[in-house]
């Protein structure tokens, strides 16, 4: 074998390799070699293998016959550039290649095909947009300098027309200045250095339709009568149409009106024929001129030559002013005006009269045309004569004119129409009817109604709504044109031959039906686009066109591709009658939409508005490239394909195509090429690594960003020969033997078939080479027989299906003296090393411990936190220097090393210092949130940070960048030409902000703003964009974000703002508009929100204002309620700030009614009433009326009493006056300014079912000191009884009254003490069970027993008489001593006219007859009002100021009405009132001191004005009851406190009275 090995051997390479071109072929190469040495072994063939613009080698022919020296190499593209070499191959195997040639280009040619996919489309009535993609790339044959597109009209012979494109990268041309509407033929060719390649296939095209260049042929205008004229023409020549004809247009307007154009259109006929159209309801007997054109789906042609014609003659209209004057017995004399519609030329007159009624009288005279008034002789006296008169033309007797007069009876002016009645009435017709007035003895010639309409609360100016004339007997009119939902009132007058009459009174107001929006909206506009959104907004309908309540007002846009894809959408604005804008989601990017919008109410939707159009944003595409294919070229480049997206999914201009590449499984991002241009569609990729499989995607972006991904194409590389197998180490060495371990190569480059070992003494030369092959599975191999103590360097190579590898070579000893290596030494990374990613180690190699190292091991660090992980398993063993990539930037790292030799591997070396790697550009940019116009030229960018990871560094700040754009447009087809346009033009820097250490990394989503306005033009769009920066350099631009300058929402509120009541319901709201550099535009309008102050969330409403207005009425507003009122200012770009909130009450009204009517202590007599305060008082409450009556008359009487409560406080009243088992209607209502609605309720004066029965066994005993009452309980009713109120009626008074409550259910008797009675007054008692039910019926009144006590000294005859005469003495004394100073002044006070009044005679009466001046007298002597002998009667009682009663006679006939100072009671003047109020079970705040107090006390007191025993003792059982005597040495008008309940033993509270007798009813 190894003789073998010495005599044949793999064939040695070719040398002196040369290339040249091929003279007669441009697309081969000749090449020449020389024969090598052919390793003792015959060649078998030649391998030969080339390199195409630096791509990997490939076989190019595989077997040359080993006889030639040169071959011819062809089927080369031109253009490009190719090395080649070659080997020998005998029977031992291939040998090495031979040198490679120098590069050689070929020669460049045309292409040899042409553009692909070409697209024409009409773009404008004069232009197409060519679109193509360029050749193939095989086909180029060079490198593409541009295009030639060439064009003539399409069908005929002639020239070509030729445009040169002279970019590569262009793949569109717009052709401009072509012909209107008409068909051209396009070819587009490629062109390299060599020349110009062929031409496409022909595309056709029509240019768009335009407007017709000449009018209608032949026009001919003629009137037929009189109001109508006959147009007929020809069309206009085929060739001038340009474009399809929609049909044609008939105009006539008048001669002396231009503007009043009539406009008929026609459509159009077979384009031979001759066309008719008529034009009628033209003005009779006028001059018009007529004329026509022909219109396409572009616009209007130009107009025939107008011609001028009269419509024809007709019968004229009614003469005007027909009157009388002069009117004697036997004549009178009759004139008139010429009509106003004389319908031609009037002749003359003709005029009829007869008397009324007696057609054989009729006489008829015909009058020449200058006449206008003749005068009627020979008429009979005092006779009434009907007279007509019509006026004469050619065409006949006009409109007749009559009237009637009677002889000798001058006419007169007619009298106002009464009595009217509206009826029928529809949202716009009312039907009036009325009774006709006087027709001031003539004929009625006319009516007319006048109209008053009511808004917001105000009425408008009355205004004439309908006149109608020649209807003398009408009594009905229908008013027409009336406006839907509106308030009116009418008013009618009616007109004879002398005037008018005066109006008559107004109808009562009615509302017209509600009717849909007559309307639409105006001024629709887009304000701003979005990718899927447009916002609109429009100028609302005023609130006098809603047709209907402003609640059921809204708006509704319609929208719809103009394409004609997809379903029309429809958008509701509801509820929002003020609502002026909206924002419609949800459409398609980069899409023309048609818009229009309606005004709709609950009766139905009004009038569309004209189309507006409107493009959304431009976007990222929606869909990704199809049909993707891909193919591998070589072992590192892979061919890509693609198809373009369809129109639907670009959702903006295609600015090229990005292919994401990645190995499979690779956790890294993936790598990315662009291909840039739409049309471009193929992408080499290269540098990959070799027999990898990747996974490839492509996708399409715009300037807005990357669209979605295609799926993803798994396609491997070609194979290609393997790098050289790792980690080979030889672990068993022995003197003659040694056992060599490796692993597959890093970069295997294909499947692996096998390996081949070579080995030879180092020292030996030359080199002998054993060589040993082993299979694809072999990971070692044992080599024996060698010598020892001897260096051996051995080989090791892989191979694929296309060859040997690269080769991994070692040195090793045959010694069994080995150990483990010492680590690195000195490991360290000098700052000059250190970059952003990466850095340089430099280091010491340690002892191999006898045996050869074969790689290190470098292990890193994150600081501060981070663990040891490895970095590098394999550097090689012979470098001291090593870069270490895959750093983060800015980041601290500590590295440390191990070394390995066959034996193992060493212990760790010493770490590094820290090193921090240096800064880098920022990934990420900042996140741009908002950018909001704050100026007209000035606008506020706000952005989010980026995150940490993303700075690389430490960031010093933002740069932003902006550049202007084309204005919307509203075709996309224009808006595509913009789009490249823009693409193109170059951002602007604007301004770099430096941002300071405030941004920790807790701040990371802090957002951040700046304004700015540097340079930015008004009414003018801008893209910007953002970057971060630091010391390095930016990031990548943000994404873009568009806005419009030169309309910002206004930056000041309205001023002074000023609210202010005028009704009820009604505020005014006054402002002044903000400052004229704050309103940053045109303001339209401002928004007016206001609210109950109290309840904003649940009360506020919102009112749109339209300027030029600054005052506005806030109508339906809560009645006595505070409201707080803000204002803002709007434009197109937005809202406005608030103002700060004004406020106003508005005024009051009347009251909603009580809240509830209830009965409470209900008898056969006597009850309380007590009513719950309004829900909504609307004002300030005043006090109640309380109104009762029985439901049917009582023994044929039916009396009503009317009770006024003064103040709010009181809600309870005490009746007293009822019949027994009688049915009364009660009634109450709250008072404001005016009484509200009243609540009612009726009762029946008798217990109710399931209350006690009465007591019995009544009686009454005497004592010394007390009466002492007895009782039995009765039955007990529904449930048990739980108490008893015991009643007392007083000899003088003859009312009963309450004198103790409550008693406990225990209770049999009680003790009345003597001293509390009023002496000399005899007294009834009786007792009332009471349970849950209510009061039950009294018992059987006990005896009259009196009240005697032993008389005081004082109230003897004798101290009377000696009283008395002193009395008469001190009299006489004191009016002898007036007399006398009297006559010494006499002369003094004489003619001073003045005169001493005394506190009496200063006294007035007040409302209810009673004088004040007993109410003093009391006052300065209380003792004797409250200390009366026997059978004396107390004095009159006194009237407080605010009881009113109905009855003059009112002392005579009352008889215990109990009331306080607020309460008023009146009644019919014959009946009695009985009442009282009292306040037994409410605690209502009263008046510390007041006249009320006065005469009121708890409502247990209802006997306080019996004089009791300063002591109660109960019999049988303790009880409490409730003091109502008072101390006799208080004044009378001291307050009376209210008491619940009172100890029977303690005295009476200081400020207590006793009233007197007779005067129960005020307590």
């Amino acid at each position: 074998m190894l003789l073998y090995a010495k005599l044949n051997e793999l064939p040695h390479s070719p040398r002196s390799l040369a290339a040249g071109l091929n003279d007669s072929d441009s697309r081969s190469v000749l090449l020449s070699w020389l024969r090598p040495f052919d390793g003792n072994s015959p060649l078998l063939y030649y391998l030969l293998e080339l390199s195409e613009n630096n791509s990997p080698w490939k076989v190019y022919l595989s077997e040359v016959d080993p006889v030639l020296t040169e071959v011819s190499v062809g089927g080369l593209t031109p253009a490009r550039t190719y090395q080649f070499r070659l080997c020998a191959v005998n029977q031992v195997g291939r040998g090495q290649y031979s040198a490679e040639t120098q590069r050689l280009m070929l020669r460049e040619e045309a292409p040899s095909a042409p553009p692909k996919n070409i697209v024409a489309s009409g773009r404008t009535n004069q232009s197409i947009m060519v679109q193509w993609q360029p050749p193939p790339e095989l086909q180029l044959n060079g490198v593409l300098r541009g295009y030639v597109l060439r064009y003539r009209l399409a069908g005929l012979p002639g020239d070509y027309q030729e445009k040169n494109i002279s970019s590569p990268e262009t793949n569109y041309c717009l052709l401009k200045d072509l012909i209107i509407w008409t068909q051209y033929q396009i070819q587009v060719a490629a062109f390299t250095g060599a020349g110009l390649g062929v031409y496409s296939s022909s595309v056709t095209e029509y240019t768009l339709q335009g407007v017709p260049t000449a009018p209608p042929q032949e026009v001919e205008v003629l009137a037929i009568n009189s109001t109508t004229i006959r147009f007929t023409w020809n069309p206009p020549p085929q060739q001038f149409i340009n474009g399809i004809n929609q049909g044609y247009k008939l105009l006539i307007w008048p001669e002396q009106t231009p503007q009043d154009v009539v406009v008929v259109t026609i459509t159009p006929d077979y384009p031979g024929s001759r066309h008719t159209g008529l034009v009628g309801g033209l003005k009779k007997f006028t001059w018009y001129f007529g004329s026509t054109l022909c219109f396409t789906t572009p616009g209007d042609g130009p107009r025939s030559p107008p011609t001028m014609l009269q419509t024809h003659e007709d019968t004229p209209g009614p003469v005007r002013h027909l009157s009388f004057t002069e009117i004697l017995d036997t004549s009178l004399r009759v004139s008139w005006a010429d009509p106003a519609d004389k319908n031609g030329i009037i002749i003359g007159y003709v005029l009829w009269w007869e008397v009324s009624g007696a057609e054989s009288s009729r006489e008829e005279r015909s009058l020449s045309n200058s006449t206008l008034q003749y005068q009627l002789t020979g008429l009979t006296s005092t006779t009434a004569y009907t007279l007509q008169v019509a006026a004469l033309t050619a065409a006949g007797r006009g409109v007749v004119t009559p009237s009637t007069i009677s002889t000798g009876v001058p006419p007169e002016l007619p009298g106002a129409p009464s009595n009217l009645v509206i009826s029928n009435i529809s949202p716009r017709t009312a039907t009036l009817r009325f009774r006709p007035g006087l027709d001031g003895k003539t004929v009625i010639s006319r009516w007319i109604v006048e109209g008053q309409v009511r808004e917001d609360g105000q009425e408008e100016a009355w205004r004439v709504v309908y006149e109608k004339e020649n209807q003398p007997d009408a009594d009905t009119l229908e008013i027409p044109d009336l406006t839907p939902f509106t308030q009116y009132r009418f008013r009618i007058r009616q007109v004879n031959i002398v005037g008018s009459s005066a109006m008559s009174a107004p109808s009562r107001r009615i509302q017209t039906l509600q009717a849909a929006p007559d309307t639409h909206p105006s001024n629709l506009t887009l304000l701003s686009a979005t990718q899927t959104s447009l916002r609109f907004n429009w100028k609302p309908l005023p609130e006098s066109e809603y047709n209907s309540s402003p609640e059921t007002v809204g708006y509704r846009l319609r929208l719809w591709r103009t394409d004609g894809q997809g379903e029309d959408r429809t958008e509701d604005v509801e509820r929002a009658g003020g609502a002026s804008e909206t924002t419609v989601e949800g459409l398609n990017p980069w899409t023309q939409y048609q818009v229009q919008i309606q005004a709709y109410n609950s009766i139905g939707p009004g009038p569309w508005s004209d189309t507006v159009a409107a493009l959304t944003a431009e976007s990222v595409p929606s869909g990704s490239p199809m049909n993707v294919t891909a193919e591998a070229v070589s072992s590192t480049r892979i061919l890509l394909k693609w198809s373009t997206l369809p129109q639907a999914q670009k959702n903006g201009v295609i600015l090229g195509y990005k292919v994401l590449y990645s190995e499979k499984d690779s956790e890294g991002p993936p790598g990315v090429q662009v291909a840039e241009g739409e049309g471009r569609v193929t992408l080499l990729l290269g540098a990959l690594q070799k027999y990898s499989v990747y996974v490839l995607q492509v996708l399409a972006y715009t300037r807005m960003g990357g669209g979605p991904q295609s799926h993803p194409i798994l396609l491997r590389t070609k194979e290609d020969v393997p790098g050289p197998p790792v980690r080979m180490v030889f672990p068993e060495v022995r003197l003659s033997s040694v056992r060599v371990v490796w692993q597959p190569p890093t970069n295997p480059n294909g499947i692996i078939l096998g390996y081949q070992i070579s080995y030879c003494l180092d020292s030996r030369d030359p080199q002998r080479w054993t060589t040993v092959e082993v299979g694809s599975n072999a990971r070692q191999f044992t080599v024996t027989g060698l010598s020892p103590e001897q260096a051996y360097v051995f080989r090791l190579t892989a191979r694929t299906a296309v060859g040997w590898g690269a080769e991994q070579e070692a040195l090793v000893v045959t010694t069994e003296r080995r150990e483990r290596p010492e680590p690195p030494r000195k490991l360290s990374a000098p700052q000059d090393g250190v970059e952003s990613r990466h850095l340089r180690l430099h280091w010491v190699t340690g002892g191999s411990g006898s045996s050869p190292l074969r790689y290190f091991t470098l292990q890193a660090k994150e600081l501060p936190g981070g663990d040891w992980n490895t970095h590098t398993a394999d550097i090689p063993h012979n470098v001291t220097t090593w870069t270490v990539d895959r750093l983060k930037p800015f980041t601290s790292y500590k590295f440390r090393m191990l070394a390995t030799n066959d034996v193992g591997d060493s212990v760790i070396g010493k770490e590094t210092e820290a090193v921090t790697t240096l800064q880098d550009v920022p990934d990420e940019p900042p996140v741009i949130l908002a950018v909001k116009p704050t100026t007209t030229t000035s606008v506020l960018v706000q952005w989010k940070r980026p995150d940490d990871d993303g700075i690389n560094g430490v960031l010093t700040g933002y740069r932003l960048y902006y550049r202007e754009l084309s204005v919307n447009t509203s075709t996309l087809a224009e808006a595509e030409v913009q789009a490249t346009k823009n693409n193109t033009t170059k951002f602007m820097f604007l301004q770099a902000i430096t941002i300071s250490n405030v941004f920790r990394p807790a701040c990371v989503n802090v957002s951040t703003f700046f304004i700015f306005s540097a340079e930015l033009k008004k009414f003018k769009r801008y893209q910007i964009v953002m970057t971060s920066y630091n010391i390095v350099g930016e990031s990548p631009p943000s994404s873009p974000v568009e806005v419009s300058v030169g309309e910002a929402a206004p930056s000041v509120a309205p001023q002074s703002i000023r609210v202010s009541a005028v009704s009820p319901s009604i505020l005014e709201v006054t402002w002044d508009t903000p400052p004229l550099e704050t309103q940053n535009g045109l303001i339209q309008g401002y928004k007016i929100h206001y609210w109950e102050r109290d309840q904003q969330n649940q009360s506020e409403k919102v009112k749109v204002i339209f300027v030029p207005d600054t005052r506005v009425h806030l109508t339906n507003l809560t009645s006595y309620t505070p409201h707080l009122v803000t204002l803002t200012a709007f434009n197109t770009a937005g809202d406005g700030p608030p103002s700060d909130p004004r406020g106003a009450r508005t005024l009051q009204s009347a009251p909603s009614k009580p809240s509830y009517l209830s009965f409470t202590e209900v008898t056969g007599g006597s009850l309380n009433v007590s009513w719950g305060a309004p829900l909504t008082p609307n004002g300030q409450l005043e006090g109640y009326r309380v109104v009762y009556q029985p439901t049917a008359p009582v023994q044929g009487v039916s009396k009503v009493v009317t009770v006024d409560v003064r103040g709010s406080w009181q809600r309870w009243l005490k009746v007293r006056d009822l019949v027994k088992g009688a049915t009364y209607a009660f009634s109450a209502q709250a008072l404001t300014v005016s009484y509200g609605p009243p609540i009612q309720a009726n009762i029946s004066a008798q217990p109710v079912q399931g209350s006690p029965g009465s007591p019995v066994e009544m009686s009454i005993t005497k004592t010394s000191a007390a009466l002492a009452v007895h009782w039995s309980e009765g039955e007990m009713g529904a449930s048990p009884i739980t108490g008893y109120v015991m009643e007392a009626r007083p000899s003088d008074e003859g009312v009963w009254d309450s004198f103790i409550r409550l008693l406990p259910p225990s209770s049999r008797s009680v003790s009345v003490p003597l001293e509390r009675l009023r002496s000399g007054i005899s007294y009834e008692f009786r007792v009332i069970a009471v349970n849950r039910y209510g009061y039950g019926q009294p018992s059987t009144p006990s005896a009259a027993l009196a009240a005697l006590s032993e008389r005081p000294f004082y109230e003897e005859w004798w101290f009377l008489l000696v009283m008395a005469l002193v009395g008469l003495i001190l009299i006489l004394v004191v009016v002898f001593t007036l007399l006398l100073h009297g006559h010494s002044s006499k002369y003094k006070a004489c003619g001073t006219g003045k005169h001493a009044s005394t506190a009496e005679e200063s006294v007035t009466l007040d409302n209810g007859g009673f004088t004040a001046l007993e109410l003093n007298s009391r006052t300065l002597n209380t003792k004797n009002s409250y200390l009366k002998k026997n059978g004396t009667r107390s004095p009159p009682r006194p009237s407080p100021g605010g009881l009113h009663y109905s009855d003059e006679d009112i002392c005579n006939n009352y008889n215990g009405a109990v009331l306080t100072e607020s309460t008023t009671l009146t009644e019919k003047p014959t009946e009695v009132s009985e009442s009282e109020l009292t306040d037994s079970d409410y605690e209502d705040e009263q008046p510390k001191h007041s006249f009320v107090n006065h005469y009121m006390s708890d409502p247990t007191y209802y006997n306080s004005w019996k004089r009791q025993p300063k002591s109660l003792k109960p019999v049988g059982a303790p009880f409490g009851y409730e003091e109502c005597a008072t101390a006799d040495t208080e004044p009378y008008y001291q307050t009376v406190p209210a008491h619940t309940h009172v100890n029977p033993n303690t005295n009476p509270p200081p400020g207590s009275r006793t009233p007197v007798t007779g005067f129960s009813s005020f307590v």
